[in-house]
């Protein structure tokens, strides 16, 4: 194995072991020397990957969103499904992964609330990491009004929100409120993206 692809699988693994320190500390109490201590390495050591935890917290939210951007990507660009089924996917795939991923969302929502209670912006930051997500749902609602399938009259944009809105009710349900169950959310996903290709004055079906 490289040096390089050594380095970067230790750095994964202190990415993962940073991340229980944060969820436990929470972002504020959470230390460089606790992270090291978690780790088993010294801190010396540690600065040979990350500068400061702020860089390690910010890392694990970058491989996330990473992870989470690729796979739309994936969705919005294959061509089995038509525009109203990879909304669908693309909400259930988010949905799901943000049960899985519970841990980092709620070390997000402790930075974001020490944030705002220091004066800082959290909806700037939240949509400074989304935007690109945004930007593919809004394109996708596009193409579907491009090739008929959703309703001539439909906001990209307002579409959009929408969908973003039921995924952030996912987030809260899942770190706020502890629910693992989300499958009401993704009955709303469904119940969204075929109300988009609805006649007006009609009822929408999936």
């Amino acid at each position: 194995m490289s040096v390089s692809v050594e380095h970067e699988k230790r750095k994964e693994e202190i990415l993962d072991k940073a991340l229980d320190v944060f969820a436990v500390e929470g972002y504020k109490d959470t230390t460089f020397q606790k992270i090291a201590e978690r780790c088993g390495i010294t801190r010396t050591i540690l600065y040979l990957y990350f500068n400061n935890k702020k860089e390690i917290f910010a890392s694990c939210i970058k491989r996330f969103m990473g992870r989470l951007e690729q796979e739309i990507r994936v969705i919005a660009g294959g061509a089995e499904r038509n525009s109203t089924e990879k909304l669908v996917a693309i909400g259930e795939m988010v949905v799901n992964l943000c049960v899985v991923e519970s841990k980092l969302l709620s070390v997000m929502l402790d930075y974001l609330l020490n944030l705002k209670m220091a004066g800082g912006d959290p909806d700037e930051r939240v949509r400074r990491r989304t935007v690109r997500m945004r930007h593919i749902l809004a394109t996708l609602i596009i193409e579907g009004k491009r090739k008929g399938e959703f309703a001539p009259a439909v906001s990209g944009k307002a579409a959009s929100e929408l969908f973003y809105a039921l995924i952030e009710a996912a987030v809260f349900r899942v770190t706020v409120l502890g629910k693992r169950d989300v499958s009401s959310l993704s009955e709303s996903l469904r119940l969204l993206a075929a109300s988009l290709g609805a006649a007006p004055g009609t009822d929408a079906k999936y």
